[in-house]
């Protein structure tokens, strides 16, 4: 895996050269130039280069970064046309200048020359150490230290610093979130990454995650270009106590690839995408508010383990609206101590409401420091971790008044006050509390569906973070063998010699054989057609269930065959697999693994037999797994009861499910380079100490797996 890029000079550069510049202040060069030299605290150089110059705003203009002076260049910002780009950086190459930015479009988004453009400069980078941003962004602002590499002409009033991380792969919607945090804490670093045919979300990712002033990592991404680099970026946030708060664009499933097993098609790649993720703490959110609120409250103040939520106005229906709301997101709320109770009681009227929620009546606005007091006491309960204070209307001065009272109070206590402004109408109250970074919600659901992204549930624990291999994803080890697809007992042989649990099992040739096989392994049994070419067996009459005799089991094989041999005449057969017939009341589970285009191999666990398309009641990590991660995943899927045992049944036997899901994983991880798609479905789960039993097995594989054992076993 490629390290992450040591950034120190190009956050903070001394002497920058912009190559493009411009005198023309509507240029995307002139407006670059103005940031940089007029708008941008930089310590040293700002050089031009633009051949069509001789000075820019009375400072010297430069034909080539080769005539320029002598001196160290930290940063080299490109801005010119896409055909002199290549030329450009093979300059800041022989002058050591160590990172440039690439604002020039026309690349990988404008068609197969772009493409090669594109290619030609990862090719520069690799042979030479040069780190390149971008190409096509609007590019890097680095806003605690007002150092603006960008053409945008927004640069000089969105300076709003702070402990807020962002890295974005659009400008205008990453520029969106910049100026959602004008008042309070603010943007420290901004990055838009544009097409990273170099530098990486995952780079920024792992510097921010390093930087001292930096409290909490937001992100907006549409694609990932390599899911291996991303997770080990976010382990190491975790590891230094930084929240990421991630928005991906593209929840839908359209154009999922069909595939032969059931995890590959059921495990779509905004799927994936969440759980790993929730596997490596990141926050996942819906839209662009939710990631504004989340990364807010995240660098403000987040709520206490342990503690609960307090909603407190002075409208009973508000109150009973928002108590509503947080119940249905699952939200704890808060029970006070006694002496906050004996405090609230002597500040209200007799008529208020002082348990959670807190109706304090319209009573105390006529008191503005009884209001204080009031608001005070609650945020100094222990048991509180958070207060939401929806003001349901603008009433003009008065809710100018409860707007102090939340900005005074808000100063003075370390609990988090997130007022919620529900009228359209935004008084001079709203614009109070706005100025003093409070940034009201405009509705209580946005407030909880925040909130609810954010407060710490009781007993969880983070969940281990799997080791990041770096071999590459998707591809076989000697780059040769075609993937090709196992048959049933073949992939069963396979396992079997690996030390899977399967049940005894014999193909047989003829009928005479299985009837003979039957009788061996012992009645009742179940007969299923042995091909390479067929993953679906009952959808072409190639199952039949509970066998009870030598000659249900002949009659069994020559149905079989009839029957498959209409469906799919061109498949070829290898015969019948005769299996030993676990119990009736087994729960049935789906175990798989395939390979994601970004993060490489994936297991997929979840209810299997024949609901599992129906259902879709899946989870997923990324390979390998840790035993804190197969627990989690049995617990996560939403039918788990149906694990713990309803009506009278037993609970399943958790322990040899949990082995069974690290006994997959090590599996896939030992054959990464060749194994495409594994899957056991059904997984038949006993009862405690029945153990778990997989009873169907697909492998596709680029090459073989298990030291050659891939012939069918002929004894169980």
């Amino acid at each position: 895996m490629k390290p992450f890029a040591d950034l120190a000079r190009f956050i903070n550069p001394v002497n920058v050269v912009v190559v493009g510049a411009s005198p023309r202040p509507a240029s995307q060069g002139g407006r670059l130039y103005a940031n940089l030299v007029r708008h941008s605290r930089l310590p040293g150089q700002v050089y031009a280069v633009n051949p069509a110059y001789n000075e820019i705003d009375g400072a010297p203009c430069w034909p080539s970064i080769r005539e320029l002076p002598d001196a160290p260049i930290d940063v080299a910002l490109v801005i010119v046309n896409a055909g002199r780009v290549l030329d450009a950086l093979r300059q800041c190459v022989e002058r050591k200048i160590p990172y440039a930015i690439v604002m020039s479009s026309g690349f990988s988004e404008a068609g197969e020359a772009g493409q090669e453009l594109e290619r030609a400069i990862a090719r520069l980078c690799q042979d030479t150490g040069l780190h390149v941003y971008g190409p096509n962004c609007p590019g890097f602002v680095n806003v605690r230290d007002r150092i603006g590499m960008t053409f945008s002409p927004a640069f000089q009033h969105d300076l709003n610093g702070g402990g807020i991380g962002l890295a974005t792969q659009g400008g205008g919607l990453g520029r969106n979130l910049l100026q959602g945090l004008s008042h309070g804490e603010g943007v420290g670093l901004w990055f838009s990454a544009g097409n990273e045919v170099d530098l990486e979300i995952p780079d920024f990712i792992a510097w921010m995650a390093q930087d001292p002033a930096i409290k909490v990592i937001g992100l907006l991404m549409e694609g990932i270009k390599d899911g291996r680099r991303l997770t080990a970026a976010l382990d190491l946030a975790r590891q230094r106590g930084k929240p990421v708060v991630v928005l991906k664009v593209g929840h839908s499933e359209a154009g999922a690839r069909a595939a032969q097993s059931h995890t590959a098609s059921i495990a779509g790649s905004a799927a994936v995408n969440s759980a790993v993720f929730r596997q490596f703490g990141a926050i996942e959110v819906e839209d662009l508010d939710q990631l504004l609120a989340v990364t807010r409250l995240l660098a403000v103040a987040a709520p206490r383990p342990g503690s609960g939520l307090c909603i407190y106005t002075f409208s009973g229906g508000t109150a009973a609206l928002a108590t509503d709301i947080a119940g249905t997101a699952g939200l704890p709320m808060a029970v006070f101590t006694e002496q906050t109770n004996t405090r609230l009681r002597s500040l209200l009227p007799a008529f208020a409401n002082i348990a959670n929620p807190v109706d304090t009546t319209a009573d105390i606005l006529r008191d503005p420091e009884a209001a204080n007091t009031c608001l005070r006491v609650v945020c100094d309960d222990p048991n509180v971790g958070a207060v939401l204070f929806p003001i349901p209307m603008d009433y003009g001065e008065v809710t100018d008044g409860i707007a102090r009272s939340i900005i005074e109070v808000s100063q003075s206590t370390a609990t988090p006050i997130i007022p919620v402004w529900m009228s359209r109408r935004m008084g001079g109250g709203f614009e109070l509390l706005e100025r003093h970074g409070l940034q009201p919600f405009l509705s209580i659901s946005g407030a909880i569906g925040a909130l609810s992204r954010v407060w710490p549930r009781e007993g969880s624990a983070p969940l281990a973070a799997p080791a990041v291999p770096g071999h590459s994803v998707g591809a076989a080890a000697d780059g040769t063998a075609a993937p090709r697809q196992f048959s049933e007992a073949q992939a069963k042989a396979v396992l079997r010699r690996a030390g899977f649990p399967l049940p005894r099992n014999e193909v047989a040739g003829t009928a005479r054989q299985a009837a003979e096989i039957a009788a061996r392994i012992g009645f009742p049994v179940v007969m299923k057609v042995a091909s390479p070419d067929i993953a679906h067996k009952t959808e072409c009459g190639g199952v039949r269930l509970n066998i009870d005799s030598a000659a249900a089991a002949a009659q069994a094989y020559d149905s079989i065959l009839a029957a498959v041999a209409q469906a799919a005449p061109a498949a070829r057969i290898e015969g019948v697999l005769v299996e030993a017939m676990l119990p009736a009341g087994g729960r049935e589970i789906l175990i798989g693994v395939h390979r994601d285009a970004a993060y490489g191999q994936v297991l997929t666990f979840g209810l299997g037999g024949i609901l599992v398309e129906t259902l879709r009641d899946t989870t997923h990590r990324m390979i390998p797994l840790a035993p804190a991660d197969a627990q989690a995943m049995v617990r996560e899927i939403r039918n788990v009861a149906i694990l713990d045992g309803v009506r009278g049944q037993p609970p399943a036997d958790l322990d040899a499910l949990t082995a069974l899901i690290l006994q997959v994983s090590e599996f896939a991880s030992r054959h990464a380079g060749r194994l495409v798609e594994l899957e056991l479905n059904p997984v038949w789960v006993g009862a405690p100490e029945q153990g778990a039993i997989a009873l169907d097995a697909l492998i596709i594989a680029s090459g073989e797996l298990e030291q050659n054992a891939i012939e069918p076993e002929q004894t169980a």
